[in-house]
C-alpha cells in the first residue's frame, strides 16, 4: 500500500516557518522581507469597516466579541499575488536606489529581500 504524497504547505505557512530561522541567524534582509510580506497578507485579510454606522446604545451588540466581524479568508492565489507584489515593489525600489551613487547598498538589500520572497514562491 502506498502513501499519498504529502501536501506542500501553503505559502503563508512557509513564510511563517522561515521567519524564526531568519531571525535566529540574524539575516536582517530575510527577516524584514518575511515580516513585511506577512503583514501585507494580514492587512489584506482586514475587515472593511466602512459600512459601520453609529447608532443608539440600546441597539448595539452586547457581550464580549459580540461586535466582532470575521476576517476575510484569502485564497492561495491571492496570497501568492500579494507576495509577488511585495517582490515587485522591492525590485522597483532597488532600481530607483541604484540610480543614486549612495544607494547601492540599499538597492542590494532590497534585491536580497526580493530574492528571499521569490525563493518561498517556488515552494
Amino acid at each position: 500500500m502506498t502513501t499519498p504524497p504529502a501536501e506542500t504547505p501553503a505559502l503563508r505557512e512557509r513564510l511563517r516557518a522561515a521567519l524564526p530561522a531568519a531571525m535566529k541567524v540574524r539575516d536582517r534582509h530575510a527577516t524584514a522581507a518575511l515580516r513585511s510580506a506577512l503583514a501585507a497578507i494580514d492587512n489584506a485579510e482586514a475587515v472593511d469597516g466602512s459600512d459601520v454606522r453609529a447608532g443608539a446604545i440600546e441597539g448595539s451588540a452586547v457581550g464580549v466579541g459580540a461586535a466582532e466581524r470575521p476576517r476575510r479568508a484569502l485564497t492561495e492565489a491571492e496570497v501568492v499575488a500579494i507576495v509577488r507584489a511585495e517582490i515587485d515593489e522591492r525590485l522597483t525600489a532597488a532600481r530607483e536606489y541604484a540610480e543614486f551613487e549612495s544607494g547601492a547598498d540599499r538597492a542590494a538589500g532590497l534585491r536580497a529581500e526580493a530574492a528571499t520572497l521569490a525563493a518561498h514562491l517556488k515552494g
